[in-house]
């Protein structure tokens, strides 16, 4: 035989399936997922941008919470998991009732049920049969249809109307489940990182968190990116031309720009950031010998690159600095953006083994353009651009998905359906005359329904004057 339940676990099972329970672990749940859209996440959020955000301190404390991660902390999972559990005891404690309203309704009402019901009226009719025919028709003109419901040997009309709405709080209860669900399994075996990639480049591996990475079966390749802006110059849009490649092959190609996303194999490709490296391509100058005599040269060169001025001379442009700044005497370089740019080539000749340092523009204590052979003007500039790719794998989004649907429809039936129940029997009022009395009730919207019950009566008081008027007259008509 099973052991009686103790105390304390009835107490546990009422305080899980407390609706109080439910909602305040609910709120903490949102409250807890605003937090993690405020609060910085890794890994989709740089190193330095994190440090640049929050002071060391405060990040090691972030970090330690798990509030830098934070669907998928231990405890954002412990919470979900208590939330499902609250939603299935809370259901299981209140189903059998809501159940018993959709599947086996109240269809003849009795004296003390008719007694207690707020919404009723009683109309004198002749007889029975006039009566129920009058509330057959006035419910039909309402849009319900009636159903006669023998008891003993008395008839009476039961008609109701969107009797799933008693069962739509279970269908919100379901959709809440499978969104956590969807939560737990992406928190447990999901995973969301960040790929930098320059046009031409491929890659096959994801830094996920510090010290993590994920080996993809394939590697994706960038075959282009730009970014599209308004007429004030302000961004429209970023794009990146994609290819997935796998033993040497294409396998599929998309441009995808923000909230359109590459998908491949269960893994997410978005469109996140694009801006440049910092690194150029290529810097195209003219050359001229200092002497005035020949014609200028124009060259192409990108960092590291060389290229013959004469039979004796070469030039390398030996650094870039896009934005840079000079402290305690050393160059550095500010930012990625091309602020304030500086190039540094060094001028080479053969015979003489000698190098000197041209500077554009001629930096003070560095620069050693008065002993060069040729004078250097920066004709064009072309910058090197990385686009951000934000990569995810989430097992568990078919059922969020599904959820939020399920949900849509729940919220629905919940505030646009209401379930409608009318009931009308014939009975002898106090002095032992014939009335139908008729009554009914909703769950919800409670002045329209009492709108739609006057208009039901009227109907049915119309219908039997009409039968009075024309019993009347085929009356008339036989004695003539």
């Amino acid at each position: 035989m099973a052991a009686a339940p103790t105390r304390w676990t009835r107490n546990a099972w009422q305080t899980l399936s407390s609706i109080k329970t439910g909602v305040v672990l609910l709120i903490t749940v949102v409250a807890l997922s605003a937090a993690g859209t405020i609060v910085l996440q890794r890994p989709a959020t740089e190193a330095d941008e994190m440090q640049r955000a929050y002071s060391p301190q405060v990040l090691r404390f972030l970090d330690a919470i798990g509030l830098t991660d934070v669907f998928h902390a231990w405890w954002f999972i412990t919470l979900m998991l208590l939330v499902s559990l609250s939603i299935v005891a809370a259901s299981i404690e209140r189903f059998p009732n809501a159940w018993r309203y959709f599947a086996r309704p109240y269809k003849y009402p009795d004296k003390n049920f008719r007694r207690a019901l707020a919404t009723q009226k009683s109309i004198p009719i002749p007889d029975e049969e006039s009566g129920l025919v009058a509330a057959e028709r006035a419910l039909h003109d309402i849009g319900f249809k009636a159903e006669r419901v023998v008891q003993s040997d008395h008839f009476a009309l039961f008609a109701d109307r969107n009797r799933i709405s008693e069962m739509a709080v279970y269908i919100v209860h379901a959709s809440l489940l499978l969104i956590f669900f969807g939560g737990i399994v992406d928190a447990l075996w999901g995973w969301r990182g960040f790929l930098t990639l320059t046009p031409g480049q491929q890659a096959s591996i994801i830094e996920v968190r510090a010290g993590t990475k994920k080996f993809l079966a394939f590697a994706v390749r960038c075959d282009g990116a730009g970014q599209e802006n308004y007429s004030d110059g302000t961004p429209k849009k970023w794009w990146s031309q994609l290819a997935v490649v796998q033993g040497g092959s294409d396998l599929q190609k998309k441009q995808i720009v923000v909230n359109d996303p590459l998908v491949y194999g269960g893994i997410r490709f978005y469109q996140s950031s694009y801006g440049p490296t910092g690194k150029i391509d290529k810097l195209i100058i003219s050359a001229m010998a200092a002497t005035g005599v020949g014609e200028k040269k124009e060259l192409a060169l990108p960092v590291g690159g060389s290229a013959p001025l004469d039979v004796d001379t070469t030039v390398t442009l030996a650094e870039f600095f896009p934005d840079y700044v000079i402290e305690d005497g050393q160059v550095y370089n500010r930012s990625n953006s091309v602020e304030n740019p500086a190039a540094h080539f060094v001028v080479t000749s053969r015979n003489s083994g000698k190098s000197i340092n041209y500077w554009l523009p001629p930096l003070e204590g560095r620069a050693e353009n008065a002993q060069s052979p040729y004078l250097f003007e920066a004709l064009d500039l072309k910058v090197g651009y990385f686009t951000g790719l934000e990569v995810s794998h989430e097992p568990g989004q078919w059922a969020v998905w599904t959820g939020v649907v399920l949900m849509g429809i729940g919220l629905t039936i919940v505030f646009y359906l209401a379930h409608t129940r009318f009931w009308a029997v014939p009975v002898p009022d106090a002095n032992g005359k014939l009335t139908l009395w008729i009554g009914g009730t909703a769950n919800r919207n409670r002045e329209a329904f009492e709108e739609r019950f006057r208009i039901l009566a009227e109907k049915i008081e119309a219908d039997l004057k009409s039968q009075k008027e024309t019993l009347a007259h085929n009356q008339i008509v036989s004695i003539a």
